[in-house]
């Protein structure tokens, strides 16, 4: 037999309080319950408890998702991969962040120009980008598309051989950093026997 929903108490933060037959029984996220529709009178049946867990699932999900968004803008597939690390089952998963996207908070292809932008300013070279992009799990069209957006390779390369004091070093220095090894070779010939 169902149990009712005899109240509903509005609480802090967004929380909402239910009584179920006259007695205290849980306090849930006020977006889950007005997704799901509780409201006084309603019978707590299966097919209503099934919809609050699924709701309660995707209330989680998209929190730890929001809460992993706060310290930095982070790719599906690093979200996708902490969720799934936090146990949170994959509809839940999956329908928190197809919310993300749709609202602008989840944007792949973002993400992957924005990172791939602040590494070429600090002197990175496209396999260092690339690596960078793939561990963080940016889909492959989004990083060949960031790539292509910068600046091409060999002229990042030659502004800073040109800069340098020691080419030799730089050099050096910048095939760590991911530049093409030839084309380093080309831009500073006698740099690479040093």
């Amino acid at each position: 037999m169902s149990r009712a929903v005899t109240a509903l108490h509005e609480r802090p933060r967004d929380r909402v309080a239910v009584e179920l037959d006259g007695q205290s029984w849980r306090t849930l996220p006020a977006e889950v319950v007005v997704r799901v529709g509780l409201t006084v009178g309603r019978r707590l049946d299966r097919e209503t408890a099934r919809a609050l867990a699924r709701e309660l699932r995707r209330s989680r999900a998209l929190a730890r998702a929001l809460h992993a968004l706060a310290v930095r803008d982070r790719s599906r597939g690093e979200l996708e991969s902490r969720l799934a690390r936090a146990g949170l089952p994959a509809d839940a998963r999956d329908d928190a962040l197809a919310a993300l996207e749709r609202g602008g908070l989840v944007d792949d292809a973002r993400v992957a120009a924005c990172r791939a932008s602040t590494l070429a300013r600090r002197g990175y070279g496209d396999a260092a980008i690339r690596a960078d992009l793939e561990g963080r799990l940016v889909p492959p069209d989004a990083v060949s598309s960031a790539l292509a957006a910068l600046d091409p390779e060999h002229e990042r390369a030659r502004a800073l051989l040109d800069g340098a004091r020691d080419r030799a070093a730089a050099s050096r220095r910048l095939a760590a950093r991911g530049f093409d090894r030839e084309l380093l070779m080309e831009l500073a010939p006698f740099a690479q026997e040093a």
